[in-house]
């Protein structure tokens, strides 16, 4: 089966999530990545538990971390800091179409490693750089992590209870969800950059930022404010602009009801036995149910309380409701539907046997994603790179890692 990237090489300088992120997305289709780690350290989430287990029950030194962004790569561990190091690198990037890279703002500078450093060995690279605030701007030199992000967009101060209610005030996003679209958004704009070098054999600088990506992530609420100058609230479960539209209390458990038009609406009334409440001038359109959700929602609420969960998921779901029940995390891998959609894929794994990991969501008619190459061990690879890459002998490398440099 032929890949959709096996033409390419990506260097992978990058560390913990939205750069690791970002090259897994390029392996999975095929593009040969190499992963620069540091000597005895490597990349820190190999220090995250859990760990996988061995049949035997002992534990190994692969971090479930690590293995959810490190597939289909290869790890080599090469110092920077040492010269001769830098050179492996620049030796490295001449040989390869994408270098990624997560460092502080002006950091790879100081190893001649930097976007123009590299371009002057390679001019077509395609060189992205991941960073918090950007390469420019006063705040590029700041430090900072997802959570921070999250706070700084706005994203925290729509998401969470209201204020005037128990629990009320601002919630951060169960995972660092700025890191992984930052890692998405990444994967388009290196595709367009490789697009745009196929054309014209120009390669170029990309530079990602956190917090421009969790900005645009607000997408249309963020454009709500912008067209009417209202600064939104949390709300909870509920929708600023449809209802009903949140989670409700079923007699045993909480499910979400999605209802996006008026004939849903009507849909619902008439399956909750509340078949007048369309006729209402208050709830006749979505326009005033909004305005008038405090009304409406308490009485929608007291019907669910009447039945369980699976009775209103399968009866909404045959009139065509939109709805779904609040999983768990291990109920969504039990789910038949996911299940059907392969969503947990099966790798040999040379240390946990058989083991499950997550596949791309991306389903190509043509040219799927694979999972040859399960997440590297540290400087698993070097050798390998490093004599057919490089073409290195052995001479060389033994020098290399006598001088404390792989």
């Amino acid at each position: 089966m032929s890949k959709a990237l096996e033409h390419l090489r990506v260097l992978d300088m990058s560390r913990v999530l939205a750069g690791p992120f970002l090259a897994q997305n390029l392996a999975d289709f095929g593009a040969d990545v190499i992963k620069i780690e540091r000597p005895h350290h490597g990349d820190e989430t190999r220090t995250f538990p859990p760990y996988l287990k061995r049949a035997d029950g002992t534990q190994t030194e692969d971090s479930a971390y690590y293995m959810s962004i490190n597939r289909g790569k290869r790890s080599v561990t090469i110092d920077i800091s040492k010269p001769l190091g830098q050179d492996l690198i620049k030796q490295l990037a001449a040989q390869s179409d994408v270098l990624i890279e997560n460092y502080k703002v002006g950091d790879l500078k100081r190893y001649g490693l930097d976007y123009a450093s590299i371009k002057a060995v390679k001019p077509d690279i395609v060189y992205c750089s991941i960073t918090g605030f950007g390469q420019t701007g006063p705040y590029r030199n700041r430090p900072g992590y997802d959570y921070i992000f999250q706070a700084m967009s706005g994203l925290m101060s729509i998401t969470g209870e209201r204020d005037d209610l128990p629990g009320g005030g601002p919630a951060k996003v169960g995972l660092a969800i700025c890191d992984v679209i930052t890692g998405i958004y990444s994967s388009f704009a290196v595709m367009a950059a490789l697009a745009h070098r196929d054309k014209s054999g120009e390669g170029q600088h990309i530079d990602m930022s956190l917090l421009d990506v969790a900005i645009a992530t607000i997408s249309h609420i963020n454009m709500n404010y912008l067209v009417g100058g209202i600064v939104p609230k949390r709300m909870g479960t509920a929708h600023p602009s449809i209802v009903p539209y949140q989670v409700f209390n079923a007699a045993d458990g909480q499910m979400v009801v999605a209802v996006g038009n008026d004939t849903q609406f009507s849909k619902l009334c008439q399956t909750l036995g509340v078949a007048a409440l369309p006729a209402d001038e208050r709830f006749r359109t979505n326009v005033s149910r909004v305005k008038n959700r405090d009304e409406l929602v308490p009485i929608i609420q007291a019907k669910f309380r009447e039945k369980p969960v699976a009775h209103w998921i399968d009866t909404l779901t045959s009139i065509g409701v939109p709805c779904g029940p609040i999983n768990n995390i291990k109920q969504v891998f039990d789910d038949p539907h996911i299940k059907s959609r392969g969503m947990r894929v099966e790798v040999d794994h040379p240390r946990g046997g058989r083991v499950s990991m997550l596949a791309n969501p991306a389903r190509l008619s043509v040219t799927p994603p694979t999972y040859e190459r399960v997440p590297p061990q540290l400087g698993e690879h070097t050798q390998e790179v490093l004599r057919n890459v490089l073409n290195l002998d052995d001479l060389a490398i033994e020098a290399l890692a006598n001088a404390g440099v792989i």
